[in-house]
Parts: structure tokens; sequence; C-alpha cells
């Protein structure tokens, strides 16, 4: 930090723990909340639960033992009393605080053993000569051994030395009614008396919103930067050729609805460019993502290049290697599956199809991006689920497709027909043959990209990358954290699905559900059972019921029904089977743990109980519902809760019983949880907003949006000035 030599490396070190490595950091280091040292309150006028400040003279001061050892003080103003209570104290302050003593206290007003009360009030000496503070007192973010003076101090002196020229220009303050930047960074430091503390704490002043806007727009300049860059990288152009996209549009037993081919549309037109798609799929549990990812697929395969398809579960990557495999098989496509329960043997052997070439479709969880895999020549990464994966994950499968431009098409190591020189010694576009034995001309890059491919001098070439959520993401979260993708979303589900009844049921009538269970099963339909927990855990109440002993209980309550088991902890073989078996119609009930949340279609499972409700997101019990209604029948599902209920697992209970659109669901988990929860940011990478609230704010994003674009194509400089100011020596808000 270029700071005054006279900050020891001890203060440097603290202010290093609070993000502060360099004086322009100490300007966006905002306060907390404020104390009121304006104006002084008559002791007679405090009531409880407000912070005030006060003068008196002690009268009383001793250490008592009872109920704890404290320094416990009476201070009087005129006929009126209040006790200032220290649980912990030291030797000056008893000196301070002696009797005779004149002071200021200023605190929260209290009740207590001696009736009103402050505990660990901030004291000084005063007299009716001491003037009063002319701002609001700010309270800082801070850490242990830096004092709020020390604080204080720097950040004035950078507030006075470091030039607060504004990067907007005015014209675009006017036009948003944003106020000036240094005016707000001084008035949110040091407020001056009139204005409201709780208007400052609550983020709604003026100043407030320029900051906010201003870190919004930071957020936006630097995606739209990232988004930018993306388009001067190389990837393989795929062009449709449309052959074995349409056998399998032939070949299915319905039709795309109008949002699939829309979105279809979107991701072929990004697949033929020359430079990496980085689009993210959503769509609602069975909106059908799966048919758009294998055209997808389909698309890259017909140039001859490797398609990698990553799931976070065995059961999902699964479910998604059968469905696939029913439908490419028949084309010649024949996936290859890689997971990491497979045993040595079959991993090598999968690994060798991969590295070879000799599948041009690879499907499994995250063993796909381990060492030991290598592509042959991979030309799109799908990634489901994608939220669920770390940014290192999902940047080493990319980074498996990842190639110098001047060796673009490497040698043929297998039987897929890829034995092609590089391009930059082959003069005519050699051709490929595909799995279904037709020859597709190899791509040749366009036009303007020509020069970019032969003469890189090492240009990165790397795959086009597919990302689906079956957890809908609300508008301002994908405004905001996903900026620099291009988004789909399929918005209607496919016909013929059923609505789904829900009920909320107090475990108390847990027999009535068994019954309704009994009913469902013995006239031929089949029913979901789902725990939150495989075996009791100390951490939990006794009561919650587990997968293990509700399959027992349920086994034994209902004995002419058969009963299976899944849960994580099962061998992934004995999974499968069971699972298999659930789906040809062998099981009646499958009690599992939440192993079932994405990826599992059975269209005769037409009830889903979910027991402990009260214990999960909704992102999560919207998923589980959706494991139901896949056929003709009715289709319900029941929410099994214990009592009492907390205020936010009721909240929960509310918006899933009410709603069955997944994105009004996942904009009502953003208001319940907020964006770091719902993007688990922890695992993502992504950096949260520190003033901007996304569901308060939304037009302030929405303007920042607008706002990024039209700096970035008519004022660059002004763009740079504020992407400098806002994240100079800082990460980017976009990790990878």
């Amino acid at each position: 930090m270029s700071t005054p030599s006279k900050i020891s490396p001890t203060t440097l070190a603290k202010l290093a723990k609070l993000g502060i490595h360099h004086r322009a950091d100490l300007l966006l280091h905002l306060p907390l909340r404020y104390e009121d040292e304006t104006h002084l309150t008559p002791i007679a006028d405090a009531q409880l639960g407000m912070t005030v400040q006060v003068q008196g003279v002690i009268t009383h001061s001793e250490v008592m033992f009872r109920p704890r050892r404290s320094l416990v003080c009476r201070l009087m103003e005129g006929h009126e009393e209040l006790t200032l209570r220290f649980l912990n104290f030291y030797p000056s302050q008893q000196k301070q605080l002696a009797v005779g003593k004149q002071i200021r206290a200023i605190g929260e007003v209290r009740m207590g053993y001696f009736g009103l009360e402050m505990v660990h009030p901030k004291c000084r000496a005063a007299d009716d000569d001491t003037p009063l503070q002319q701002s609001l007192t700010p309270i800082y973010p801070t850490t242990a051994g830096l004092a709020q003076p020390v604080l204080r101090k720097l950040i004035n002196n950078a507030l006075e030395t470091i030039p607060l020229t504004d990067t907007l220009p005015a014209p675009l303050l006017k036009k948003l009614k944003l106020a000036d930047f240094g005016d707000s960074l001084r008035l949110l430091h040091n407020p001056e008396a009139d204005v409201s503390a709780t208007e400052l704490e609550e983020h709604n002043h003026a100043a407030w919103r320029r900051i906010k806007f201003d870190e919004l727009l930071a957020q936006q300049l630097s995606m739209r930067v990232h988004h930018r860059e993306r388009s001067k990288r190389i990837a393989p152009a795929l062009p449709p050729h449309q052959k074995l996209t349409a056998a399998l549009l032939k070949k299915l037993p319905f039709k795309l609805t109008s949002a699939q081919q829309k979105v279809w549309k979107e991701i072929a037109h990004d697949l033929a460019l020359a430079h990496p798609m980085q689009r993210l799929l959503l769509g609602d549990v069975g909106s059908g993502k799966t048919i758009v990812a294998a055209l997808a697929a389909l698309q890259a395969i017909e140039n001859g290049y490797q398609v990698a398809f990553m799931a976070p579960t065995e059961i999902l990557a699964e479910q998604h290697y059968l469905k696939l495999s029913e439908w490419l098989v028949p084309l010649g496509i024949t996936p290859v599956w890689l997971s990491g329960s497979l045993k040595k043997k079959d991993k090598t052997a999968a690994a060798e199809r991969i590295a070879t070439g000799d599948t041009l479709l690879a499907i499994g969880t995250h063993a796909l991006f381990q060492a030991s895999v290598e592509f042959n020549r991979l030309g799109l990464v799908i990634v489901d689920e994608q939220h669920k994966f770390g940014v290192q994950q999902r940047l080493e499968l990319r980074n498996k497709g990842k190639t110098e431009t001047n060796t673009l098409l490497p040698p043929s190591r297998g039987k897929a027909g890829m034995g092609v020189e590089s391009l930059s010694t082959q003069a005519s576009t050699p051709s490929l043959t595909l799995p279904d034995g037709t020859t597709s001309q190899s791509t040749k890059p366009a036009s303007g990209q020509v020069a970019g491919y032969l003469h890189g001098g090492g240009n990165i070439h790397e795959p086009h990358q597919l990302m689906m959520s079956a957890t809908p993401i609300p508008r301002t979260l994908a405004m905001s954290y996903y900026a620099d993708l291009d988004v789909s979303v399929i918005d209607e589900l496919p016909p013929g699905r059923t609505p789904i009844v829900t009920k909320l049921v107090s475990d108390a009538r847990r027999d009535e559900v068994f019954e309704r269970v009994r009913a469902a099963c013995l006239a031929g339909r089949q029913a979901y059972w789902v725990c939150p927990l495989i075996e009791e855990s100390d951490a939990l109440e006794v009561e919650l019921q587990n997968a293990i002993e509700t399959h027992q209980q349920l086994t034994e309550a209902l004995p002419e029904l058969k009963v299976g088991l899944a849960h994580g902890r099962l061998p992934s073989a004995e999974k499968a089977a069971v699972m298999a078996a659930f789906k040809a119609g062998e099981l009646h009930l499958l009690v599992a743990t939440t192993v079932i949340e994405v990826g599992v279609d059975v269209p005769n499972a037409s009830l889903m109980v979910i027991d402990h409700a009260e214990r999960m997101g909704l992102a999560q019990l919207h998923q589980l519902r959706g494991r139901v209604g896949r056929g003709a029948a009715e289709s319900m599902c029941v929410l099994l809760f214990m009592q009492p209920l907390s205020e936010l697992a009721r909240e929960r209970l509310k918006v899933i019983y009410e709603n069955t659109d997944g994105f009004v669901i996942a904009q009502q988990d953003l208001q319940l949880r907020g964006p770091g929860e719902l993007l688990g940011a922890r695992q993502s990478g992504v950096a949260m907003l520190r003033f901007a609230d996304l569901t308060e704010d939304e037009d302030l994003l929405e303007q920042a949006r607008l706002s990024a674009d039209e700096l970035l194509r008519n004022a660059p400089d002004v763009a740079r000035a504020h992407l400098h100011r806002w994240m100079a020596n800082k990460h980017d808000f976009l990790q990878v």
C-alpha cells in the first residue's frame, strides 16, 4: 500500500484482512452504521431501544460480582439517573468513571438489573463547554486490533489527498439523476448532522444510490469486456450439416416446442462461428433441455469434433448416457461412459477410446477432466447443472480442448477418420468420416479469421461451451452474474405434462400419507419417498427421519409393495440396479435421498413424498417435485413437515405450495436467501456485490447494463477509467 511510512506493518496486515491493499481502497471502505454525537438527549427522554448520547455526572461507581463481575456506574443528570455497565473493563476506565467525573456516554438503552442501562457505552470526559460533533460518527467494518479512530484517520487522509474526479460524464449523471461521486463519498464517510442515519444505514440515500450504480456499472463493464474478448478467441466453426440432426428429429416420438426450436437456432448459430460459444441454457424442470443438448452435440459431431457432456452426479450423468444412447446409437454414434466408480480396466478402456478419437461423445462426471483423460479433438463441452461445479472444474474440462492453432488438427490416432495434417500445411480442406458412414468437409475458418488460424503464432483454439441449468435463475441474477454469457431460456413446457398438485401435511398425519402411497401403487402407479439424510447425525435432532429407517418403516407398513432404497453411499452398481428396477416398474416405491433431485425420468411415477420438507431449499423442493407429472396420470407432491416451523421454513413452504413456475420460485428464493447462496458463490467463484442489492436495485442494474453498452460503444476511455477505479489491482468480478 502506497501510504505514509508511519503506518506500521502490523496495521498494514490488519488492513489487508479487510481487503484494503491500496490507499484508494480506503475510499470504498464504507461505514456499516453511524453514531449520532451531534446532539445530546436528556436522560429523561432516553427510551428503550434508542441509541442516544447523554451527559451527566458519575454519582456511584463500584465493581460488582453478582450476577457476574462487572463495573457498574450511575450517571446523574438533574434528578434523572441511568446505569452504565461494563462486563470487561480496565483500571483506566475505572479512573475515567470515578465518582464526580462528568462524562458523555453513547449507547443503546436497555432494561437491566437496575432499571434503564447502557452496556459498554462509549464514554469520554466532557463538560458544559465541550463542543458537539459536527457530523455523524461513522462505524466501519474492522478486524481485531484495528480501532475505529485509526480507520477514520486513514480514510479521512485518503479523502483529503486522493483526487475524487468523477469517472462518468455529466450528461449521463444528469440523465440518470445521480449525485457526484466525490460528494457522495464525502457524505457517506462524514454525513452532516441533518442527514438521516436510518436512511444511510438502509442504503436509501442518494449518495448510496450513486455508489451502488458505480459498482453495478463496473461489474457490467467487466463482464461485457469479457464477452467482447471472447469474440477475439478462436474456436472451430461448426456449421450445421443437418444430416444427423434431421435424422434424430425424424425419429423422435415428439415435436420440439417453439421455445426449444428458438434456443436450438441460437445455439446452432453460435456453434457455426469461429469464436467460442459460451451460452447458458435455462429451463424449468421438464422443459426439454436434454434434446437441445443432443442436437448441439450432433452439430459438433457432424463436423468431426468430439463432445464432452458432464453432469455433477453419477445418477444424472447416467440418465443422460442412457437417454442419449437411446437417441444416438441408431444414428451410428456410440457414447462412451466415464465415471469415478468404474473399475480401473473400464476407465482405461474409456479413456483410450476418448484419446484415440474412437468415440465422438463422452458422457460422465468430473472424471472427464482428470489428468489421465485426453481428448483427440474436443469441439464442444456441455455442462449440466453448471452451478454445482466449481470454477476450476469447469475450466479444467474446457482446457482439455485447448490447442495451438498451428496444430489445430492432430494426426490420426484412431478409427474416427481423423487423419489430417495441420492447417498450416494443408492446402485443401480434408474430409472427415462421420459415424453414419458419410463424409463431411472439415470446417474452414471464416474469412476474417483465416490469418488468425494460419499465422496466429500460437493463438489458442478452445472448444465451445454449453452450460445448462434446471434451476431457473431470476432475471436480476442473469443480468448481473451471467452478463458475460449468452443466455437462452426455454420458457414453456412440452404439451401433455400434467399439473402437479402440491399438499402440505404435518408429520402427525404420517400414517395417512402411508395409506395414500399404498393406494397410488396398488392402482398401478409408482411413488418416490425422499429423505434428507442417510443416517442420523449428532448435529441434527434425533427425530429427523433418515432414508434407511424410513425404508424399513415403509417396508413393514406396506408389505404388499416392493420398496427400493437409493442413496449416495450405495455402490454405483447397486444404485444403478435399483434405479433401473424402478424405471422398469419392478419396484412400486423408491425411498431415496436427494440423489434423485435431477435427471430421473419415470413417467409412471405420479406421487412424490418429501420428508422433512422444511429442511430443504426452494430450488431443491422444486427439482424434486419435478420428478413426477411426467406421464398422463394426475400427479401429487406431498410436503411432509415437522412442527414447529421456523419463519424461513414457513415462507419457503408457502412459496412452493402457491407456485409451480420455477422462475417465480427462483425470484422468491433470491429474496429469501440472497444471491450468494442461490448461485453457490463459494463453489462458483463468482464475486459478490458489496453494496448493491439485487432484490432492491433492479432498476439500477438495468441502467448499469444499458450504460455499460453505451460507454463501451461511444466512450471507451470513460469505461476504462471507471473500471480502473473499481478494479485496479483487484480480481475481476468474473473469474473465468
